[in-house]
């Protein structure tokens, strides 16, 4: 389905840790920024910390929130909070647990291994999409590789976010062999963990555009 549903590739920039990143970061062309809620990660911000980062997002953009494996408490403790948009999910959790905030939500998919895509997928069937990652089934992601682009299916009815590995060296060949819905990026424009690095983000939006 991803084929047909735009001519345009969403962008979504992922672990935003700061209000400063996420002001100039608004205004770099995204359509979304990803906070990121699991602790374990060098890119957690607290509740306190989204709140203040969501008061600087543009409109239009959209906030989601990414959670591994949490406790439904902590995500009702998130929702009550920060103004929250979708919900992205990037464990083990199963379709019930995923729609069960009363918000939309995307499934990640991991690809390391994975021999069936749709039957994976098929069992979410409220999810909005799916995002495809490189990480294996028994890890979360955010690995910073890539993985093999043709084993992502090109007629599924629901649309697919690539990610895994991508920078700006790579995202106008990801773009132009995966012919996806949305990419989404975190450590390929970084000049540290968490920290966004303003060239190279001003470079994939570009790479972006080019290969549109």
């Amino acid at each position: 389905m991803q084929n047909s549903i735009s001519p345009s590739t969403r962008v979504k920039i992922c672990g935003i840790t700061t209000v400063n990143d996420a002001q100039w970061i608004s205004a770099s062309g995204v359509n979304a920024i990803g906070l990121v809620f699991y602790k374990k990660s060098p890119r957690y911000v607290s509740v306190q910390q989204a709140i203040d980062i969501c008061t600087v997002i543009s409109p239009f953009i959209s906030v989601v929130g990414l959670f591994v494996n949490a406790s439904e408490d902590e995500v009702n403790q998130v929702l009550d909070a920060v103004p929250i948009d979708l919900l992205q999910f990037h464990g083990a959790e199963s379709a019930s647990y995923c729609a069960n905030f009363s918000r939309p939500y995307i499934k990640a998919v991991p690809m390391q291994g994975l021999t069936n895509f749709a039957a994976y997928a098929d069992q979410y069937p409220e999810a909005k999409g799916f995002l495809v990652d490189s990480h294996a089934p028994d890890t979360v992601g955010g690995t910073g590789k890539t993985f093999d682009w043709t084993k992502i299916p090109q007629q599924y009815h629901k649309p697919i976010i690539l990610a895994g590995g991508l920078r700006p060296e790579n995202i106008a060949t990801a773009i132009t062999t995966t012919n996806v819905y949305a990419v989404d990026v975190s450590s390929g424009v970084e000049s540290s963990a968490g920290k966004k690095d303003k060239q190279k983000v001003k470079q994939f939006m570009q790479e972006v555009s080019r290969a549109i």
